[in-house]
């Protein structure tokens, strides 16, 4: 099956999650490339502070974890859009490849654009860069 590629840049993260939840739930194969330049919309200091509470809740051995890295946080941001218990939401995930930069094997591929999703909808609002909460919650993105 082919696989839709789509360039994560300049996307809300949200809006962009809920577009491939609803794909993958329809059968797509999706390759997410360039996780760390996905926005979300929000003034940095309230969203990186969410985001380090979420990460300060658990931990892999017990507790709800919740990823740190661009592009496992955009994985299981798209995973809360999925019923992920079932299995029809698990083969929509085992479908789903998200990657930080570009990798090789797609870099000549024409990559998909979600024009609902595009973060010129936000106007003036404030916003952040997912690579960026990444680096503050202590991940070294490329």
């Amino acid at each position: 099956m082919n696989t839709v590629i789509i360039d994560a840049d300049g996307l809300i993260l949200g809006r962009l999650a809920s577009v491939v939840a609803s794909r993958l739930l329809s059968g797509e194969t999706i390759a997410i490339t360039n996780a760390e330049r996905a926005v979300v919309s929000g003034t940095k200091t309230t969203t990186y502070r969410e985001y380090k509470e979420q990460v300060d809740k658990g931990s892999t051995e017990s507790g709800p974890y919740f990823p740190s890295r661009p592009d496992q946080i955009m994985k299981r941001t798209i995973r809360g859009m999925l019923p992920h218990k079932r299995m029809r939401g698990r083969d929509a995930m085992s479908r789903l490849r998200v990657y930080v930069g570009t990798p090789a094997e797609l870099a000549g591929s024409d990559a998909d654009t979600i024009p609902e999703a595009s973060m010129t909808r936000l106007g003036t609002i404030k916003y952040i860069k997912l690579g960026e909460v990444s680096t503050k919650l202590g991940v070294n993105v490329r």
